[in-house]
């Protein structure tokens, strides 16, 4: 394991210590990357990798006490360094990567067209802080802890990565437009190594869970059989079997069998080009035969302004083959090309009034500073937070894939963004289980002007149950998870300020619509 947070610690808040895998027959090699701990060298991020895991490669390969037989693991950054290597780089035996992936935006600081705030200026302020602890700098570190502990960073985060750290990562991270592609690398492993015994460990409350899926596809492309593995866990708190996973993997791709007779070749459960998802639902694993496929029909919203006040005032109407969930008769062969050619109806029009005074936060999700499940019944009362609830369910519904929300939408200012969520309402229950959210920014002349709309949101596997409810929620702000949208280009997004503007936005409700793509496809960038 390569890592940029000191060696000792080993990754522990989320791997059994070195020791535990020593015991059971592995030699565990733990490195600090260049530049971080005690390696030497300057500490430049990402680029600097692939060089350095050919040059670690070949001195494992020249230890007495290795066999030769090298395997990989790690999350995070951890995960990213065993990926790239120099091409014609002798591949280890098998990887591990989790939480991780290769594209600096879409999987490691933006979402939407909007950076993460909450954590690309927390993870940037840990790294800077690891570099004042290098240089012996204790009043810079005491500067930035200081700003974490008392959650000052998402206001002076960024002033502090420029006085502390200005050629870190962190720092080109957050100038760098969301809306410019060509600002942006995306690297790409040596195209053998995708094809070696590799599992991926991804949660359904991480931010990197994106990544993990585009390297599944990747691996999927190369001719590998990735074992992929999606479960309830945010970055740092995992569920306890993920070990064992590990454990059967390694000894799998590892160990000899003639030497090490003692231990069992049986073939576990969700192996060898398996995909295995925790149900958010009925909190239970579900294999997944076809990832390529998706399920949960199309929906639309209806409604009137009242859905931000009244919760039986939006709603949430299946329009294909959810409607036989919902009891209806309605022809499952619909499609958006048919709804596209239906009679003209007046429009439905809902509008959500965004205050920066009291911007709507983030809860629960991948994104927010409290990452994971969540009842967001409190927030969903909130008059800046519209929902849109279907009937209750009269048959099973399952949920597979990304959400999409499309929507018509226009705002009175040069800028707004579009906040969603996707949650249960439990038959029998008053919460508000948050499934899945997600967040688009819009900027410029096209804020004013009525324009299409797309919010994709984190992917899920879940089972909805007779009687329960499926819910969209939609606010101008998930703060702090995102940075306010300041309503015009004249001041930079970030925290909240007097130069933020009251924004209203007009949402049609006839042309608002969310369906389900697969969980394994083709990125959209």
């Amino acid at each position: 394991m390569r890592q940029p947070y000191g060696r000792s610690i080993a990754s522990t808040p989320t791997y059994a210590h070195p020791s535990w895998w020593a015991e059971r027959g592995f030699l565990v090699v733990v490195q600090d990357v260049r530049g971080q701990g005690s390696s030497g060298g300057c500490f430049r991020g990402f680029a600097q990798e692939a060089r350095d895991t050919t040059a670690t490669l070949s001195w494992l390969r020249s230890l007495p006490q290795c066999n030769g037989r090298i395997g990989l693991y790690g999350f995070s950054y951890q995960g990213f360094t065993q990926l790239v290597a120099e091409e014609g780089t002798p591949p280890p035996d098998c990887l591990a990567p989790a939480m991780t992936g290769l594209h600096e935006r879409d999987h490691w600081s933006c979402e939407g067209g909007a950076h993460w705030w909450h954590l690309g200026l927390g993870w940037g302020l840990q790294l800077a802080a690891l570099q004042a602890q290098r240089r012996g700098d204790a009043t810079g570190w005491d500067a930035i802890r200081c700003s974490l502990e008392d959650n000052r960073y998402c206001r002076d985060g960024l002033d502090l990565l420029r006085r502390y750290d200005p050629e870190g990562m962190a720092v080109r991270w957050l100038d760098r437009s969301p809306e410019d592609p060509d600002a942006w690398t995306c690297y790409h492993p040596p195209t053998s190594w995708l094809r070696l015994p590799m599992l991926l460990i991804g949660g359904w409350w991480d931010p990197h869970l994106r990544g993990v899926l585009d390297l599944h596809r990747l691996s999927l492309e190369a001719g590998g059989q990735p074992d992929l593995h999606i479960g309830p866990a945010t970055h740092l708190k995992w569920w306890p079997n993920a070990q064992q996973l590990h454990l059967d993997f390694f000894q799998r791709n590892l160990i000899d069998p003639s030497e090490h007779p003692s231990i069992q070749r049986e073939e576990p459960v969700g192996c060898r080009g398996s995909v295995m998802a925790w149900d958010l639902c009925e909190q239970r694993w579900q294999p997944i035969t076809d990832a390529r496929s998706s399920s949960g029909g199309l929906w639309q919203l209806s409604g009137s302004s009242l859905a931000c006040l009244d919760p039986s005032a939006g709603e949430l109407k299946a329009l294909s083959s959810a409607s036989h969930a919902l009891g209806c008769f309605a022809d499952s062969s619909v499609n958006e090309q048919d709804l596209n050619r239906s009679e003209t109806v007046v429009p439905e029009t809902v509008v959500i009034v965004h205050d920066p005074w009291r911007a709507a936060p983030a809860i629960g999700g991948h994104l927010s500073p409290t990452p994971g499940p969540c009842d967001r019944s409190e927030l969903d009362a909130r008059s800046d937070v519209a929902t849109f609830t279907t009937a209750p369910l009269s048959l099973n519904c399952q949920l597979r894939g990304r959400p999409v929300l499309s929507l018509l939408a226009a705002a009175d200012q040069l800028g707004f963004d579009l906040c969603v969520a996707l949650s249960v309402c439990p038959s029998g229950s008053d919460q508000v289980q948050q499934l899945s959210t997600g967040v688009t920014r819009v900027s410029g002349l096209k804020a004013c002007q009525a324009s299409s709309q797309r919010v994709a949101l984190q992917p899920l596997e879940a089972r909805l149950k007779p009687g329960d409810r499926l819910r969209i929620s939609i606010a101008g702000a998930c703060w702090p998870a995102i940075a306010i949208n300041p309503g015009h280009p004249d001041s930079p997004c970030g925290a909240p300020s007097s130069a933020c503007r009251v924004t209203s936005i007009e949402l049609t409700l006839n042309q608002c619509q969310l369906r389900f793509e697969p969980l394994i496809g083709s990125p959209e960038r």
